[in-house]
């Protein structure tokens, strides 16, 4: 997260945060006060008010994106636009009888929406979100991986979780992110994400990521892969756009 240089108005900073936290889904109390320069009773404050206008979910720590989290109306996606570019490049790389792991979150969701309704793929996923959504594909196979249940994403997390993925080898894993970045990677500050996430990636042939062009050139604390372990970048960008020129060497750019 960003170091802001100067100070903010009460508007701005409340402003910032709800954008921080709809862009990356999730954000800690103890980034927000170090990117704001401002006391963690300031921070704590601020997402109190947040909450009580229904607008993000506080959690300990931090705070989550209502829309990543709670909200199924369309119209209240964050990027929705754009995440219907992804989904449509996205599902190109569908091919009949593959096994796909997928995770979870709003660009799966629409990805998930345009995957054709007599394209028999076998879907592998530890989103109770994606699996629900699957139940819309009759042709389609759903495989659950199921485990210890974390409140915060609605994905397995845990031991059981990771072991029953090292079992399966799956064509192609589509994974979104919170952040994207050329030299640090793809990174996360939820730690039982990150491990599932990297169990994911080593289950699958090739790794897709799909993420909004915003979350392009940011960073989290917590490390999942580099960018040469990506096989596919997938951005509502043009392929040749020169946001992604730093990314271009290492990942084909769809």
């Amino acid at each position: 997260m960003i170091k802001i240089e100067h100070t903010l108005l009460k508007s701005e900073r409340l402003n910032y945060i709800l954008k921080q936290v709809n862009v990356h889904n999730k954000v800690l109390s103890s980034d927000l006060c170090e990117s704001l320069s401002v006391s963690e009773d300031t921070i704590r404050r601020d997402l109190m008010e947040l909450a009580d206008g229904g607008q993000i979910l506080k959690v300990h720590g931090g705070a989550l994106s209502k829309k990543f989290y709670g909200d199924d109306n369309e119209e209240n996606v964050y990027a929705h636009a754009e995440k219907v570019i992804i989904a449509q490049k996205t599902v190109q790389l569908l091919k009949e009888g593959m096994f796909v792991l997928i995770g979870g979150g709003t660009t799966m969701k629409e990805i998930l929406k345009l995957v054709p309704k007599d394209l028999a793929i076998t879907f592998i996923t530890v989103s109770l979100s994606a699996a629900t959504e699957l139940l819309n594909h009759p042709s389609c196979g759903i495989i659950f991986v199921g485990g210890q249940i974390s409140r915060n994403t609605r994905f397995s997390v845990g031991g059981e979780t990771i072991a029953r993925l090292a079992e399966i080898k799956a064509d192609l894993c589509i994974l979104g992110t919170n952040s994207i970045d050329f030299e640090t990677g793809i990174t996360d500050s939820d730690f039982e994400s990150v491990q599932v996430k990297k169990a994911m990636m080593k289950a699958a042939d090739k790794v897709a990521i799909v993420t909004i062009a915003e979350k392009l050139s940011t960073t989290q604390r917590l490390r999942i892969c580099e960018i040469k372990d990506l096989d596919y970048l997938i951005t509502e960008l043009e392929p040749d756009n020169t946001l992604l020129n730093d990314y271009r060497p290492s990942v084909t750019i769809l």
